[in-house]
């Protein structure tokens, strides 16, 4: 630290020799004078940069109400702009879900009407029902004998084509469609099964053929209108 201080007073000598005043000049001036001057160079600076400071921050000051004006204007500006377009967007959206509702609404209406009309149709079904019944019962004890009686030795006797016409009558959708084939491989399955006495497959083709019938039924809303289900 020591070290410091006498580099610096060494470098500032010749400076301060050099701004010195002679003997001479010294004793030709009064001290009053040199006072005034001293005092003048001090304030003068100090008047200049507080003067300096204040148009400064005057003008950082008044920058920054515009940017805050100009930011707080864009910004009501794209609010504005936002709002339109989202209400365009949610006004387009209720529309569609609107018209939707009206098209499910008038399928359902036509698909009850349909439902409503097929008085015969829904007897088949309802027949249906029966067989699969008694048909469960007798592969429960094993009894395959008294499930041929109901189920027939082929695929085509008179109750299967009824139950299969009523089928294509009432399904409408693909997935509807599905099912029912579905339910015809299984009952074909199930009738050839328990003709052959074989109640393994007899047990797995009754499972999927209720379980297809069963879901047919849901998706067409005929599962309210049979009963045993």
């Amino acid at each position: 630290m020591a070290r410091i201080i006498l580099s610096n007073a060494t470098s500032l000598l010749p400076c301060m020799q050099s701004i010195s005043p002679s003997p001479s000049s010294s004793s030709s001036i009064p001290l009053k004078s040199l006072h005034v001057q001293k005092q003048n160079v001090r304030t003068e600076p100090i008047t200049c940069n507080s003067q300096l400071n204040q148009d400064c921050s005057f003008l950082t000051k008044r920058g920054l109400c515009l940017s805050l004006a100009t930011g707080f204007l864009f910004s009501l500006s794209g609010k504005g702009s936002f709002d339109a377009n989202a209400a365009i967007l949610e006004a387009e959206d209720d529309e569609e879900l609107l018209e939707k509702v009206k098209q499910d609404r008038k399928k359902r209406l036509e698909r009850q009407g349909v439902i409503n009309s097929a008085v015969q149709e829904t007897a088949y079904l309802q027949d249906l029902v029966y067989k699969l019944s008694m048909v469960g019962q007798a592969i429960e004890k094993n009894d395959l004998p008294a499930a041929s009686s109901v189920l027939g030795q082929s695929s085509d006797t008179d109750w299967v084509l009824k139950v299969k016409s009523a089928f294509n009558k009432l399904s409408s959708s693909p997935e509807e469609k599905s099912e029912v084939e579905t339910f015809s491989t299984s009952l074909d399955s199930l009738i050839s099964s328990v003709t052959t006495n074989d109640i393994q497959a007899s047990r797995i083709a009754f499972v999927a053929s209720a379980s297809a019938f069963e879901k047919w039924t849901t998706l067409t809303g005929l599962n309210g209108k049979l009963k045993g289900l």
